[in-house]
């Protein structure tokens, strides 16, 4: 499951900035952007928050109780095992008969199970080219009790990423060098996002009603104290008039009731839409999601090859954002190790996307295109999504990178590499060699 690697498509969701349709992709958590020149938003993508998990301890008040495996304890492991022979996925690679025995009666403090946490693996046996996750988590302690499945599937999904190391945040947006100097007459648009989960809450998954709502009122409470450029409006969707609704549909923000197996097998689109709603600011360049697929997906987004202020924007209402939810007595979970924690293992560490739409009709044919992404760290999709063709040469480039990697150093390379890319695309444009241009490994 999660980002980039999903392989099921649903045009349910519209977005965008400039009244063009789009399609989406869903994972856990990545939504496909808009059609050439206009703006979509990426939602597969840390702050300041150093405190350590506060674990709760057993016996703490649970939102609700999880007697049915117990029930299920009463038959073998043999008998409750997975069928996963036919299976594509990170969580199938991992998971092994002796393991599940290990691991099937433990459960978090709220309740959550290993077959919770795989669920979505066993229904979804996945994509015959693309190795998505097949898990997710329903509350911070996931990580840690289910870690004998989950720190493989991380280090596997991760590039390496082990137990020991320790993820970097940088949020600090003055630290970027450049940006501000893509070429708009190949650079189309820019944006960047990322989601955080609220400690104390179970996440999306298994939420109880109450604890979404309280996300809600949290969520309206502190959005509603942003000022100056920041300052917007919420829209729950469950009550929002024929008037904001169309205004909405019109912007391309409004989401809908996921279809995605992915996200209907982890309990995603429970009790929908209550709780869920969108806010974003007056000028329609800083979105915040609630309750979709995380506790909250942040977007920043424009037109135009201006990185380093999407990227501004985003550090800074993403920082004001956190102080706001501190303020109310509401960390965002996070640790040393994973970095910002979110649902799916694949939005671990940063949780972010950068991503531009960028014209290469001519690079795109070379035969070195794809060897030139590898190295720079990047990778390119259609702007209809993960699994569309590029039409006119123009393709959406972001970061293939989420966990041991700071928001800057991620942007930083994908600036850096957009930049490369834009000089092939140049020289190329005058039938010009680019052999002497071929970046190192990153």
């Amino acid at each position: 499951m999660g980002g980039e690697m999903l392989a099921y498509k649903s045009p349910s969701l519209l977005l965008g900035v400039t009244g063009e349709l789009l399609g989406r992709y869903r994972c856990c958590w990545t939504f496909a952007s808009s059609s050439a020149g206009k703006i979509g938003i990426f939602v597969s993508t840390p702050g300041s928050s150093s405190s350590q998990p506060q674990i709760r301890k057993q016996g703490a008040a649970m939102p609700f109780g999880n007697t049915h495996n117990q029930m299920k304890l009463k038959f073998s492991s043999e008998q409750e095992y997975p069928d996963l022979t036919k299976h594509n996925n990170h969580m199938a690679k991992v998971l092994t008969p002796a393991m599940y025995e290990r691991l099937r009666s433990k459960q978090t403090p709220s309740g959550f199970t290993l077959d919770d946490v795989i669920q979505t693996g066993v229904d979804n046996p996945g994509h015959p080219f693309i190795m998505t996750v097949g898990c997710v988590a329903g509350d911070e302690e996931t990580y840690e009790v289910f870690k004998e499945l989950l720190d493989p599937v991380i280090l596997d999904r991760h590039g390496g990423y082990k137990p020991t190391d320790k993820h970097k945040t940088d949020l600090n947006s003055s630290n970027l060098k450049g940006g501000d100097d893509l070429d708009p007459n190949y650079v189309l648009s820019s944006r960047v996002r990322t989601g955080r989960s609220i400690r104390g809450f179970c996440l999306p998954p298994h939420c109880s009603r109450g604890e979404r709502r309280a996300v809600e009122n949290l969520s309206i409470e502190a959005l509603a104290s942003l000022s100056g450029d920041l300052k917007g409006k919420y829209y729950a969707l469950k009550n929002m008039t024929e008037a904001e609704q169309q205004q909405l549909i019109d912007d391309h923000f409004l989401f809908d009731k996921p279809v995605s197996p992915l996200l209907l097998a982890s309990g995603m689109a429970r009790d929908w839409p209550d709780a869920r709603g969108i806010w974003h600011n007056d000028n329609k360049t800083f979105l915040v999601w609630v309750n979709e697929e995380d506790h909250l997906r942040v977007i920043s987004m424009q037109k135009g090859g201006n990185m380093k202020e999407v990227f501004n924007r985003f550090c800074t209402g993403l920082t004001k954002i956190e102080t706001l939810f501190k303020e109310r007595g509401h960390a965002f979970m996070w640790n040393e190790h994973l970095g910002y924690v979110l649902t799916c293992p694949s939005n671990l560490g940063t949780g972010l996307r950068a991503g531009v739409h960028v014209k290469l009709p001519n690079m795109s044919k070379h035969a070195k295109f794809e060897e030139v992404l590898k190295r720079l760290r990047l990778q390119k999709r259609g702007t209809g999504g993960v699994d569309t063709a590029a039409v006119g040469g123009v393709f959406d480039i972001s970061n293939a990178d989420r966990l041991g990697f700071s928001e800057v150093e991620l942007v930083q390379m994908v600036v850096d590499g957009i930049k490369l890319l834009v000089d092939m695309e140049k020289r190329l444009e005058k039938g010009q060699s680019i052999d002497d241009l071929m970046p190192a490994q990153k």
